[in-house]
């Protein structure tokens, strides 16, 4: 543990993950206002001191739209960087370890699912069920199980042809039981660090659906949907879009420069997947 917090990414990135976690955590405590508030008398009025990121076109107090949104880019990241994971550790730990067909079929259908592109295939799921919070995660975890499953795999691939896992073969251990026993702790540290660069992915591909008009649905902040708000008024009001693509670009470097640190201090392998 020293080790790890002695590396500066990983103090850097941790140090910004915590900020945004704590500001999500706190919103109602840390936004001066409610972020429905309208004020058409005041659209669009620059940065000062009663509105520290100005309004956007309806009076509403951007620095508390910001601290809000930063909760449903959060609640994504969480959601399908660990819906992914427990999915791709299932799916990747079976066809690892089965091996023959079983391998064959599953890895098949992830290079299906993989010769389209990620986004895409989110936008057509969420526009065919709809604009919603809950399509969004359903959408990006439908596609983002892939990478997990194929790390898994090439990880177990590894392990089970170690000394320790065949002794647990020939003392009679089932199947399951040498896998969650014996392989799956083994996984835990590439898994982590994994995990830490698809919450970065989610947050980037819940901000691109909601920038289309696919992802969470007004009046609730989203930063996605706030710079799509905002690109209309580049030109005389650029701050409504400037804060919310400046949280989104804050969130992503935490989270990028903790994977990073923690992939340099764990020596995790690059596996051929």
């Amino acid at each position: 543990m020293r080790s790890v917090f002695a590396n500066r990414q990983v103090s850097a990135g941790l140090a910004v993950v915590v900020l945004f976690t704590a500001v999500a955590l706190f919103a109602p405590g840390l936004a001066p206002q409610s972020p429905a508030t309208q004020n058409l008398s005041e659209d669009l009025q620059p940065p000062r001191s009663e509105h520290l990121f100005g309004q956007d076109k309806l009076g509403r107090d951007l620095l508390s739209r910001v601290i809000y949104g930063a909760r449903v880019s959060l609640l994504v990241g969480v959601t399908v960087a660990g819906l992914s994971a427990a999915i791709g550790l299932v799916i990747g730990g079976i066809a690892g370890y089965a091996g023959g067909r079983i391998d064959t079929l599953l890895m098949r259908v992830i290079d299906i699912l993989l010769a389209f592109p990620g986004i895409l295939l989110a936008i057509g799921l969420s526009a065919v069920l709809g604009p919603s919070l809950r399509n969004v995660l359903l959408a990006l975890c439908a596609i983002g199980w892939t990478g997990y499953a194929r790390l898994v795999r090439a990880e177990v691939l590894s392990w089970r042809e170690r000394e320790f896992v065949n002794a647990a073969v020939a003392l009679g251990a089932a199947p399951l039981r040498v896998l969650g026993r014996h392989i799956v702790p083994q996984l835990l540290t590439p898994l982590v660090v994994q995990i830490t660069f698809g919450m970065a992915a989610a947050i980037v591909a819940e901000a691109s659906l909601s920038f289309l008009g696919l992802g969470v649905q007004p009046p609730t902040p989203s930063w996605g949907a706030m710079i799509n708000e905002g690109r209309s008024f580049l030109l005389v009001a650029p701050h409504v879009a400037l804060f919310p693509g400046l949280a989104i670009t804050l969130t992503v470097l935490g989270f990028t420069l903790l994977g990073d640190g923690l992939r340099d201090v764990l020596d995790v392998r690059g596996s051929d997947q």
